[in-house]
């Protein structure tokens, strides 16, 4: 089995939280975001809109097998400082089956109305996932390459409850996008807390957008870089024997709504898996809400 079909196991255990319903609905459809896939910038979610998304991830740690991780977003915009959004995590492994690893419920708030030089919000997030989940969202304590060489079948039977949070602070300057993310986590069952980050910086090749609807133009290609790893513990706070990962990022937002993204991860330190391979998409369904509460109606 290649990694193309690994991705496909991961997402067909996964396939079914995405209704035809929601596609009924969408008569108006747009998509804007930063290139990231493990660092939060302050952009949050209109109002009313949901936007539907994949991310994925697949990776070969060192003495373990390939495999492949997927996580379907769905993110909706309840209030224009609060956005609340739904993760629903699969993996495949070559060599192991393919199977449903828990779901995570996060909130974002953002803590003040008006644009400013660094804008903060919160970040809080309740996971129920097994040891077997790979979508690797964040990096924490001392996450590393061992942990995503165990067995897949022995992980399914470890079962975590993790709060998690986030600060979040960022920044738009002349195009530029800078976005900082400091990450505590705390698995309820009497675990250390464990902490990470992520920095990411990004913006598009071109400001000025072209009068006539086009896809592959300049201005609607975003480039950039993120880098992100584990902090330690609150008993050794700390980079010694974190994972540390450096990773380039390219998005393209389509004119009908839709953004592609990718980005090639490469590990910086021993505990690091040599190298991880992002990819996702994500369609935004203008004022979901609306239209829905006007089908049941």
């Amino acid at each position: 089995m290649n990694w193309i079909g690994i991705l496909y196991g991961a997402w067909r255990v996964i396939g079914w939280s995405l209704p035809p319903m929601i596609l009924a609905v969408a008569t108006d459809a747009r998509a804007a975001e930063w290139p990231y896939f493990v660092t939060y910038s302050h952009q949050m979610e209109e109002p009313g809109n949901l936007e539907i998304g994949m991310r994925s991830v697949t990776g070969k740690p060192e003495g373990g097998n390939r495999f492949a991780a997927t996580a379907v977003e769905l993110e909706y915009g309840v209030k224009g400082w609060w956005t609340s959004e739904l993760y629903l995590d699969g993996q495949a492994t070559r060599g192991e089956s393919s199977f449903f690893t828990g779901y995570r419920w996060e909130n974002r708030f953002r803590l003040l109305s008006r644009e400013h030089w660094i804008n903060p919000v919160l970040y809080l997030e309740y996971e129920k996932i097994n040891g077997a989940d790979r979508v690797l969202l964040e990096i924490v304590g001392h996450d590393g390459q061992e942990d995503l060489a165990g067995s897949k079948a022995e992980g399914r039977l470890e079962h975590k409850r993790e709060i998690e949070a986030k600060l979040i602070l960022g920044s738009n300057f002349r195009g530029w996008n800078v976005s900082e993310n400091f990450i505590a986590e705390k698995n309820l069952a009497h675990a250390p807390f464990e902490f990470g980050y992520a920095v990411a910086a990004s913006r598009p090749l071109a400001m000025a957008a072209r009068a006539e609807r086009c896809n592959v133009c300049p201005e609607n290609i975003q480039v950039g870089a993120e880098v992100y790893g584990g902090l330690g513990t609150h008993e050794a706070f700390g980079f010694r024997g974190t994972s540390q990962y450096l990773a380039p990022t390219v998005s393209l937002q389509l004119a009908g709504g839709t953004t592609f993204k990718v980005s090639p991860g490469f590990g910086l330190t021993s505990s690091s898996a040599p190298f991880l391979l992002r990819f996702g998409v994500s369609y935004e369904i203008a004022q979901f809400g609306r239209a829905a509460s006007r089908l049941f109606r």
